[in-house]
């Protein structure tokens, strides 16, 4: 069935043949163009030999600005002139000049058309965006107005149907917890039934710990506890709450039982990422503050509070993986068939990129991978996957087929900026580091909504998801 998949790197087991194919060798004919040998300096090698990370002095405009000696009079009058050219810049934008564009966040002048700059990471550096608060409250009447209709389904046995339907727009935050825990199906749809099966299923995990936990000390489980133990300091690592100890020792916990109940696949770097809605969804129960950018201070809250939120994560996450598990198995199969479709479904609605990044020698596996090994929780804000998953907990398969949709989508709303990158250097830079930093829920809508024609429009003809042989 998968005589054509290759191994790839992060997969958590080596391939079963040597010597090995890996996804990232200019060798491998599956999606590459005629033009792939135009030119070795294009190749994944020379932009991995090409880069460094280290500063060389000597290259550094900075330390040689540093030396120069600068009157002073001359240093107020540039400081004048550049407040006086920004006046004027802004005054202009604000006119009839249809060719720039003023980024309300910084003020600065975006142009377009065929004058725009050039070069790598373009949209990443025009892009750029100071820090915010995405604190969320329901506020306006039509807000007031869809939180009584989630009341109205969950404070009674719920129509899982209607939930769904209600969901695919975003669940407000203050009825979210228990919304996706009924969707993702940890929470039975009878009210008489939910705060039974909450206390069983809660202590069923602590029991859970108390059997195996300990386990992470012996040889047989220490290879997996050290790779938990590595990953878990750096997820998220610009949100403060990530870095406290005792919510790493929590994703530490819940990561390590769950990789010992799951033997066919035990624990895969990235499974990390996928706790982390759950976390902080579950956490918002008890505090009302924005997780990127405040502190946090767990250990405020009660010892079985913190509890009661490490169950409850630990069981959604579970749910959420029972239905993508191919994706980290051997040689984890799922993926590598969720990226031959991604191609396909590009090279099927827009042919134009689908050659660009074949021209440039980009094999799909080198920037899709990660967006299927980690749902996107890479590509996107923290607060942008939380409203994605609201949507895809109300899809059927929403994490395994409808993710394809949405990474369809997120390809072709770039895809003017990737066709404007001219070399592998800067393609590769570009679908790495995708501009979303700023997104908010309105964006997320956007592209759940293209992602959602996509789908239909491929309804009649679903043949093209089916696994190739």
């Amino acid at each position: 069935m998968f005589d054509s998949i290759k191994p790839v790197y992060g997969a958590q087991h080596p391939p079963r043949h040597a010597p090995p194919i890996t996804a990232f060798s200019s060798n491998n004919n599956s999606q590459t163009s005629p033009n792939k040998n135009k030119g070795k300096n294009d190749s994944f090698q020379a932009f991995e030999s090409k880069t460094n990370d280290a500063w060389d002095e000597e290259d550094d405009d900075l330390m040689k600005l540093a030396k120069l000696k600068i009157n002073l009079q001359d240093v107020h009058a540039s400081a004048q002139a550049v407040i006086n050219n920004h006046i004027a810049a802004k005054s202009k934008s604000n006119g009839k000049d249809g060719n720039l564009e003023s980024n309300p966040s910084s003020g600065q002048m975006i142009q377009h058309g065929p004058g725009r700059p050039q070069g790598p990471g373009l949209g990443v550096r025009l892009d750029r965006k100071p820090a915010m608060s995405f604190v969320k409250t329901e506020n306006t009447d039509r807000d007031k107005l869809r939180v009584e209709k989630f009341n109205t389904v969950l404070h009674r046995t719920t129509d899982i149907d209607e939930l769904k339907k209600l969901s695919w727009s975003g669940v407000p935050s203050c009825v979210r917890p228990m919304a996706w825990k009924i969707l993702c199906g940890y929470v039975p749809a009878s009210k008489e039934r939910r705060e039974v099966t909450l206390n069983r299923k809660r202590q069923e995990y602590m029991n859970y710990l108390e059997q195996y936990f300990d386990s992470h000390h012996i040889e047989q489980h220490g290879h997996t506890f050290r790779q938990i133990h590595i990953d878990v300091p750096r997820m998220n690592p610009l949100i403060p709450l990530f870095q406290h100890k005792q919510v790493q020792d929590i994703f530490e916990r819940i990561l390590f039982i769950w990789a010992i109940r799951h033997p066919a696949s035990g624990y895969v770097q990235g499974m990390n990422d996928l706790v982390t809605p759950f976390f902080v969804v579950f956490l918002s129960e008890y505090i009302n503050k924005d997780v990127e950018t405040e502190n946090i201070q767990v250990g405020d809250l009660p010892t079985g509070v913190l509890d009661t939120i490490e169950a409850d994560s630990y069981w959604c996450m579970t749910k959420l993986l029972d239905g993508i598990q191919d994706n980290y198995t051997f040689a984890q199969p799922g993926i590598q068939t969720k990226v031959m479709q991604l191609a396909d479904l590009i090279r099927r609605t827009d042919v134009q990129l689908h050659k660009h990044i074949e021209e440039n020698n980009i094999q799909f596996l080198q920037f899709a991978f990660r967006w299927m090994n980690n749902l996107l929780m890479r590509e996107l804000p923290l607060r942008c996957t939380i409203r994605l998953w609201d949507t895809y907990q109300s899809e059927v398969d929403g994490f395994a087929s409808f993710h394809i949709y949405v990474c369809v989508a997120l390809l072709k709303k770039f895809s003017s900026d990737l066709l404007r990158e001219k070399d592998f250097q800067g393609l590769m830079m570009m679908l790495q580091n995708l501009p979303t930093h700023h997104w908010q829920d309105e964006d997320i809508s956007l592209l759940l909504a293209e992602a959602y024609k996509l789908k239909y429009m491929f309804a009649d003809a679903p043949n093209h998801l089916v696994q190739k042989r």
